[in-house]
């Protein structure tokens, strides 16, 4: 079976726009961000995400501790923002930096420093100012069709890199102020993250 690349947006990472910027006064700088990555599934305990696509929990523990060894450890564990469906990073868009990747159950969590990159800017004046930001994990590897339109990812499943995005279709998979109200409609949510990025670029 041929590899393809594989985008799902998983994570959930919250904060407020206070947390954003005490987290940059207490790290000399940085901007650094923490939550969950991506979602493992065990035999008798199957997750699936809203793209009906389930990842096995010994595949994503073996890929993510070979991403951590090699990607993490040489400060190269480079992401976008937004999602393009490449298997490659293109350094030209690059927005942010993993630093560290653990589990926590079935859960792989992770820490991103935001870097001072012209699309790392436009995600830090985002999350300060309060929009919500997804976390989109890309990978490249085959699928088992498991019926009723759910998949599982197969073993050769190879991780690529995590990207920042703003219109995840994973419910809830959003870096989001804790203290934002749930009567904002989605329409009004990316009209704003769009207008924003505008403006952001129009004094760049």
């Amino acid at each position: 079976m041929n590899k393809q690349v594989i985008v799902d947006y998983i994570g959930s990472i919250q904060y407020t726009p206070e947390q954003i910027n005490e987290a940059i006064n207490t790290n000399n700088g940085k901007l650094i961000v923490s939550g969950i990555m991506q979602r493992g599934s065990t035999s008798n305990e199957k997750n699936f995400n809203q793209n009906g696509r389930s990842y096995p929990l010994p595949i994503l523990k073996r890929e993510s501790e070979k991403y951590k060894n090699v990607f993490v450890r040489e400060r190269r564990a480079l992401g976008e923002l937004d999602h393009p469906e490449s298997s490659v990073v293109n350094l030209g868009n690059v927005s942010h930096n993993i630093v560290d990747l653990w589990w926590d159950g079935n859960d792989l969590m992770g820490k991103i420093e935001i870097l001072p990159t012209p699309s790392g800017n436009i995600a830090k004046e985002l999350l300060k100012a309060g929009i919500r930001l997804g976390i989109s994990s890309r990978g490249m590897g085959s699928v088992r069709e498991l019926g009723e339109g759910k998949v599982e990812v197969e073993n050769d499943f190879e991780i690529v890199c995590w990207d920042l995005v703003s219109n995840p279709s994973t419910q809830g998979a959003f870096m989001s102020p804790l203290n934002e109200s749930v009567s904002h409609n989605k329409q009004n949510k990316y009209t704003k993250v769009h207008s924003l990025i505008n403006d952001i670029i129009s004094v760049m």
